[in-house]
């Protein structure tokens, strides 16, 4: 048996048991496939995830690995990436944004030489579509199906940034960044994260030259996300430092810098700095003061309906738990989760539900909002739900000798699994 073996017979997907070990999905194909070796400060973590000892991890990682192999996902082998078209439209876009940073410091009749007589189509074009997709990934249930979409909008923008460093190329790089977002969006909800970083990143090298700030900084709390969601909660506070030092070059009209503080709250929280996640929760209610079209409606889209689910997962993971049941309860009973609205946001509600009945050992409560959940991740595919959902089993402890919650950690296990 390997290792890749192994972890199917205890009923791991690679995305399960990275989680777990508390690396990213690639780490864990990596070492299956025996093209890394796993670092040593991993190894222990990794051996009681595997219900091995380290004796037996060795055994199994120096065994040949023939029977693993990554699936390749494009049929033309790139030799210096991944061969995945995903890696390879991220790898044209920094040639692209290279070239285009490159042209802006020539002569302008050398910039336009280069880039004459090619046919492209209009920033305004990419705009519109580009709305069009995040209205589609908004009602979407199942968020991944919008991908293939996005993937083909990708590749047919590289292509028009090709050597543009005139004001439509500018325009054609917020597109672009715009673009990215919602692409890291799709990638981070399949708890793709390595995926989702470098799109993020993209968005933000993009938005950087399209002069656009806002952009920016929602690329920079987009990022941000995905520390905060491995537990780095420091690494996150950093990019967020910064996401709100570009927010304030930006348009005050806008929500960007409310976002920030939300996301801010966020990293306090996960740092157990109760005040300042205090702070930032009120700088981010601010936003009730804005008026006039604050967002965007695509990639900027906080308004301030969803403080209520912040706040109570806030308390959550201050451990502030009569305070977090108050609030998470309230947000249940309005009408901003009622029938036809998010999934995804009622499935997380529900979610930190449970995961106060894990902190008060009341099986009732882990199995009563944990099967809604369960129900909600599987009716909208959503691994952010699903990802929610599994954190709790990492607290249940003693409380799976309970049936009901060993039945409950069976279907997130079976969930996590798919």
């Amino acid at each position: 048996m390997g290792l890749a073996e192994r972890r199917k017979s205890l009923g791991y997907s690679q995305e399960g048991l990275a989680h777990v070990v508390g690396v990213d999905r690639t780490t864990i194909s990596r070492w299956e496939s025996g093209r890394t070796e796993i670092q040593p400060q991993l190894r222990p973590q990794y051996a009681a995830a595997l219900q091995l000892d380290l004796a037996e991890l060795d055994a199994l990682v120096t065994k040949p690995q023939a029977t693993f192999q990554e699936p390749v996902v494009s049929s033309s082998v790139d030799h210096h990436g991944s061969g995945d078209t995903d890696d390879m439209i991220r790898r044209e876009f920094l040639r692209a944004l290279a070239v285009a940073g490159a042209l802006t410091g020539l002569r302008t009749e050398e910039s336009e030489a280069l880039s004459e007589g090619v046919h492209r189509r209009g920033s305004d074009d990419f705009i519109r579509m580009n709305s069009h997709l995040w209205q589609v990934y908004q009602l979407a249930r199942a968020k991944g199906a919008v991908y293939p979409i996005v993937s083909d909008q990708l590749a047919a923008l590289a292509k028009a940034l090709d050597g543009r460093s005139d004001k439509e190329g500018q325009a054609l790089c917020g597109a672009a960044a715009d673009l990215f977002q919602l692409a890291g969006e799709l990638a981070f909800d399949g708890n793709r994260y390595t995926d989702a970083a470098a799109s993020y990143t993209l968005a933000a090298s993009a938005s950087k030259e399209a002069g656009a700030f806002d952009l920016w900084a929602c690329a920079l709390v987009r990022h941000a996300y995905v520390d905060v969601y491995e537990h780095r909660y420091q690494e996150a506070a950093g990019i967020l430092s910064v996401a709100e030092r570009v927010a304030r070059r930006g348009d005050s009209a806008l929500s960007t810098r409310h976002w920030v503080a939300a996301v801010q709250a966020e990293a306090f929280a996960g740092l157990g700095d109760l005040s300042g996640c205090e702070r930032a929760l009120e700088r981010a209610e601010n936003v009730m003061h804005l008026t006039g079209p604050a967002q965007s409606g695509g990639w900027l889209r906080f308004d301030g309906s969803r403080l209520a689910e912040e706040r109570g997962a806030r308390y959550v993971q201050l451990d502030r738990l009569d305070l977090a049941e108050q609030v998470l309860q309230g947000a249940l009973e309005k009408g901003a989760l009622a029938e036809g609205q998010s999934l995804r946001r009622r499935g997380a509600v529900l979610a930190n539900l449970a995961s106060i009945g894990v902190k008060r050992r009341d099986p009732e409560q882990i199995v009563d909002y944990a099967r809604e959940a369960l129900h909600l991740a599987r009716e909208s595919s959503s691994g952010y739900v699903a990802r929610r959902l599994q954190d709790l089993r990492t607290g249940f402890g003693p409380l799976a000798r309970d049936v009901r919650v060993a039945e409950v950690d069976a279907e997130i296990k079976a969930l996590n699994a798919n």
